[in-house]
Order: structure tokens, then sequence, then C-alpha cells
């Protein structure tokens, strides 16, 4: 079942880990995004469930196994599903097989998108393969935030706060 969020302008959250790490011999401050939060309400949340897209099956997983998103660009975002076509044709367009610039707010950590004929807005965010998407439940079982993983489930995040508006229908 498609849960749908209501139109609005909702918080973006933004969580990361920091380590300091070597390759090669090379020292790195080793700061990488954790997971990206859509704020819907200020309700507490009570429960986390584990969300899947429109293709995936519960029956193909495996006792114990979680239901990972690939991204092979590894780029997520928070969209008006409505406007997804319009919003998402930019990301598209190609001249001589590279990306046409788009007209984008670019943001701390995201990246902005708006189309104004749709009222719609595409909010990205570094997502890699592996990660996870959870849907924080109300005690009256409303979603009160969306969380995307990075790819890094077991990893400790501190708390970052960026607080950009969209408007989001998922």
């Amino acid at each position: 079942m498609a849960i749908r969020i209501p139109p609005g302008t909702y918080r973006v959250e933004i969580a990361w880990t920091a380590a300091p790490y070597e390759f090669f011999g090379e020292h790195f401050d080793g700061v990488a995004y954790a997971a990206t939060r859509l704020c819907i309400s200020d309700d507490p949340v009570v429960g986390w469930q584990m969300s899947l897209a429109v293709d995936d099956d519960i029956d193909q997983l495996q006792p114990g196994e979680q239901p990972r998103f690939s991204s092979d660009a590894n780029v997520g975002c928070f969209a008006d599903a409505g406007a997804w076509r319009a919003l998402s044709a930019p990301f598209r367009a190609y001249v001589d097989d590279k990306p046409v610039p788009r007209e984008a707010e670019l943001l701390a950590e995201c990246e902005r998108l708006t189309d104004e004929s749709e009222q719609a807005d595409l909010v990205t965010f570094t997502a890699e393969s592996g990660g996870v998407v959870w849907l924080g439940r109300t005690r009256t079982g409303d979603v009160a935030a969306i969380v995307v993983t990075s790819g890094m489930p077991i990893a400790k995040a501190q708390r970052g706060r960026s607080e950009h508006g969209l408007d989001d229908e998922r």
C-alpha cells in the first residue's frame, strides 16, 4: 500500500558520521552522510517500519534480510509524486552525452528543484546503495517521519540539522 503524505512544507534533517581514516597512506577527515529524515509531523515516533519500494516483494526476502535500495548515482530524493515527471526531467536531460545544467537551489547538504507550474519541489541528498527507508509511526499509526539511511546500517550518527522547506507528496 502506498503512503500519501499531505502537501506542505516539511523540515529535512541530515545525520552524518565522522571519523578520520587512512587510504593508501593519505589521511582524510572521514565525514559521510548516514541518513536523511523528512519530518512530516512533530508528534513522537513510537515505532519504525521498513518501507518497501513499489516493485519490492516481501516474500522474496530471506529471514533476517532487509529491503535495501540500489542507487547508481548515490543520490536519493524527496519529491511530490504527482509532479514526478516534471521534477525529474532535468536529471534526464543530456546534450552530447553530458548532463544539461539544471536550475536548482544549492542548499548546505541538498539540492532543491522547484517546478512552479506544478507548485512542487524535489530535494536531493546523498544516499549510497545498500540503504533502507524507514517510516516512523506515531501512536495513532500516522507517518511522522521518513528516514533514508545511506548504506551504512550499523554506523553511529551524530545529529546535524538542515532546515529547508519542501513540498512533498510521496
